[in-house]
């Protein structure tokens, strides 16, 4: 296995797109991990930590670009985050344990495509978008587009995820993530992510996604319509939820049933629910 450390992001693109089965390396915790296991054997490591771009945050009127190599540590501390944007920030903070956030980056989570961790959802949850840079230029994609299935994204031979631009979204709004699992630093049972805004005792606006309940998040438009324009009473979030369980595909596995799944989603709803009314209020 070759390994290289350019000091540009055109540099690594075009070590990527040289080499057949070449594998980009940030903090390397989960990637190290499928190399060990023997479950990918990569010709070449391209390692991302020279290049000075990936660790900037830009402030614009959009929003916040977070570099890519910026780690879940940092981008829970950083107080910009506020507002719809709080999501984001919120995911970062419970994602499994110290070591992990300390190693772990914003623009590997995207990259990986790993159904059962917290930031594809809150990144959803947010309406991010993706830089991607690549042998053609770059390009800007909704996340959503990038997460294509089950550790599968639409990323070509090549390309590399540069920054991820989290929008401002709707004034008023608050960004709120929840996650139940079975010990604290786990991988979540079922995670979940909202954006809400209120008008008095009203939900003016609501973008609710779902993880570890799929091979992507899972969000459901129709399940955001239900609660528009209502108190957020028990009924309106109980019809919610099960827009979302039953359109829901998890899997059986030490964590929990596909049964047992689809039951918690309606229950984090409401409490998520709950919790994002009261820091609006705040």
């Amino acid at each position: 296995m070759r390994y290289a450390e350019p000091e540009t992001v055109e540099e690594g693109v075009t070590l990527l797109a040289s080499t057949e089965h070449s594998r980009c390396i940030a903090g390397g915790a989960t990637l190290v991990a499928m190399m060990n296991a023997g479950h990918i054997a990569p010709a070449m490591l391209v390692s991302l930590h020279r290049m000075r771009e990936l660790f900037t945050l830009t402030e614009s009127a959009d929003g916040l670009w977070l570099g890519a190599m910026m780690s879940h540590r940092v981008v829970a501390a950083e107080t910009r985050l506020r507002g719809a944007m709080e999501v984001v920030r919120s995911a970062a903070g419970q994602l499994a344990h110290p070591s992990i956030r300390n190693m772990g980056t914003i623009g590997g989570s995207v990259c990986l495509a790993d159904p059962s961790t917290e930031m594809p959802v809150a990144l959803v949850a947010a309406s991010a978008r993706v830089e991607i840079a690549g042998p053609g230029g770059r390009r800007l994609v909704p996340v959503e587009d990038v997460l294509v299935d089950r550790f599968k994204t639409s990323l070509r031979h090549g390309e590399i995820v540069t920054r991820i631009l989290i929008p401002r979204g709707v004034e008023g709004a608050v960004g709120h993530h929840l996650r139940f699992s079975r010990v604290s630093g786990d991988y979540p049972t079922v995670s979940l992510s909202l954006i809400l805004a209120m008008q008095g005792d009203t939900c003016s606006h609501v973008r609710v996604v779902v993880g570890s309940c799929g091979p992507v998040p899972l969000h459901v438009a129709a399940a955001d319509q239900r609660l528009i324009h209502t108190a957020l009473g028990e009924e309106d979030v109980a019809a919610a939820g099960q827009l979302l369980a039953h359109a829901a595909s998890p899997i059986d596995d030490v964590r929990g049933s596909a049964e047992y799944r689809r039951m918690l989603i309606p229950r984090l709803l409401g409490r998520a629910l709950t919790q994002a009314r009261e820091l609006a209020h705040v």
